[in-house]
């Protein structure tokens, strides 16, 4: 029988990649199990992903869910989208950028849903709308290096304080 895995998504800065919180983060999530989600990007997005893919024999996916704009074509993803650590993107036509990220009409609404349980990471006002709708979603949130701070999402100082909240809230 297979077992689902969990989805954890991890949510941050599309500019600064946070490396010594992101890439061991992207690690340990890898060891844990679950898949990892982002928005596909860069910055925070990619370091937690480079982190995660990293991991040999990890049984999670990394999970991009892309900003997007419908074209003739078809639904095509924002430039600079999928980062290359990427391992299963899902398009969609919806932005995802600053303010507007936090209407039910934007992409950061399907990263939450999406996510089993939330890892914040600092960030701009995107991030911070995430935050907000993991606590709107009822998602279990918390945050690291200072992410999710200005929400009031709980912090954890720790990689073994994430971990242990993670295990806690997931079940595993």
């Amino acid at each position: 029988m297979r077992r689902c895995l969990k989805i954890v998504g991890v949510m941050g800065s599309g500019r600064e990649r946070h490396e010594a919180w992101s890439l061991p983060l992207g690690a340990l999530l890898a060891r844990m199990g679950v898949h990892l989600l982002t928005g596909g990007g860069a910055g925070v997005m990619e370091a937690v992903s480079e982190g995660f893919v990293g991991v040999e024999d990890r049984a999670g996916l990394a999970i991009g869910i892309l900003p997007g704009r419908v074209e003739e074509s078809g639904c095509e993803a924002t430039p600079g989208y999928p980062n290359r650590h990427v391992e299963l993107s899902i398009r969609t036509h919806l932005p995802g950028r600053g303010e507007e990220g936090g209407t039910p009409l934007s992409r950061n609404s399907i990263n939450i849903a999406s996510a089993d349980a939330v890892v914040m990471l600092p960030g701009g006002a995107g991030t911070a709308s995430e935050g907000r709708l993991a606590i709107e979603f009822g998602k279990p949130v918390i945050g690291l290096g200072g992410g999710g701070e200005r929400e009031g999402i709980a912090q954890a100082e720790t990689l073994e304080e994430v971990e242990d909240y993670l295990r806690a809230v997931l079940g595993l």
